[in-house]
């Protein structure tokens, strides 16, 4: 054999061997979510995390329930790293299901407060919202309005719009109730709210700001952000609902007003566990807060952040301090006094 034939197939040795011996090329980083909230909501900060970090983000969104329930039957062999939902309920739900694991993180515990966040760390809130009184401009003076617990008084016979007990935003409405009132105060408070409503509860809460503008009723209950995103709308006859209504903030003297949050935590058998934590820090960061609070019109849970300028016109607010981990606790309690005050 030639020198060359030698070389050739001493090199080609070399390289089988080097390859053999050379580490796995690794895939790049990723972290999967299940989310309730809506893709517009949350997909473009995915986007700015990725290209941020370089960790693809692979999402899939539908609603809590369902979620959850996926969640509880792939077990260990879930693909998810992260649940992010939009009520405080339904994390700690998540939570008793077993499917969220603690997280200890200083920088999200810097970021977010103690009152928005599970004392153990098993999920964190990413941003907040109020759900004040809304009235109509024309037809409603503010010093008529006080507390929530005034919204049973037989003055508001007939004059209120709320959505069904099924949504999640009045039970944990009823369970801040609930943790100042207890029970008993709370369903008698129900009742009364039940017997001033307009007509029976029905659809979401940009329906509940448009009955009110279209008269169909003078006061409703919505979270800020629907009001905000109609504030803002493409659409006229949104502007035009949303400029025929003003928000009072409740309970000022009181308790203050009731507030909830978007979160997240880590799935108990998240594969992507390092990947996870980091997005977490990432949408409690500066630059996500910004965006949750100028484009999705929610309050930023950072206190670092100011809000929009939407959120700044309607003026500052004193908020429940109640940690809305105790929303979760109190949610069947809520359900139960929904029900036996006809709460449809």
């Amino acid at each position: 054999m030639s020198t060359v034939s030698n070389y050739r197939a001493l090199l080609s040795a070399f390289c089988l061997l080097s390859s053999l011996l050379a580490p796995p090329v690794l895939a790049g980083e990723e972290v999967n979510i299940y989310s309730a909230r809506k893709e517009d909501l949350i997909k473009p900060l995915l986007d700015d995390f990725s290209k941020q970090t370089g960790v693809t983000v692979n999402l899939v969104t539908g609603k809590e329930e369902a979620l959850l329930q996926r969640l509880q039957s792939e077990g260990a062999n879930t693909p998810a790293d992260v649940l992010l939902t939009s009520d405080a309920g339904r994390l700690a739900a998540a939570q008793q299901a077993g499917v969220l694991q603690a997280v200890k993180s200083e920088a999200l515990a810097a970021r977010i407060p103690a009152s928005y966040r599970d004392p153990a760390g098993y999920w964190y809130g990413l941003s907040v919202r109020a759900r004040p009184i809304v009235y109509a401009k024309e037809r409603v003076k503010p010093a008529e309005l006080s507390t929530y617990e005034d919204l049973a008084a037989p003055k508001w016979k007939g004059k209120i719009c709320v959505r069904s007990s099924d949504s999640v935003y009045n039970q944990s409405l009823v369970a801040g109730l609930i943790s100042h009132h207890g029970e008993a105060k709370t369903e008698t408070w129900a009742k009364g709210l039940v017997a001033n409503f307009a007509h029976p509860p029905k659809g979401g809460d940009r329906d509940q700001i448009k009955a009110v503008a279209a008269g169909e009723c003078d006061l409703t209950l919505v979270n800020t952000y629907y009001l905000g995103g109609m504030v803002n709308a493409q659409d006229a006859a949104e502007k035009q609902a949303a400029a025929q209504v003003a928000v009072f903030w409740p309970n000022q003297k009181t308790t203050g007003v009731h507030v909830n949050i978007s979160g997240a935590g880590v799935t108990a058998h998240a594969r992507h566990r390092d990947s996870a934590v980091r997005l977490l820090e990432f949408l409690a960061g500066d630059s996500a807060q910004r965006w949750y609070a100028d484009v999705n019109a929610e309050y930023p849970v950072n206190p670092a952040i100011p809000p929009s300028v939407t959120l700044k016109a309607w003026g500052e607010f004193k908020a429940d301090t109640v940690n809305v981990a105790k929303l979760g606790e109190l949610n069947a309690a809520a359900v139960r006094v929904m029900d036996r005050a006809g709460w449809k």
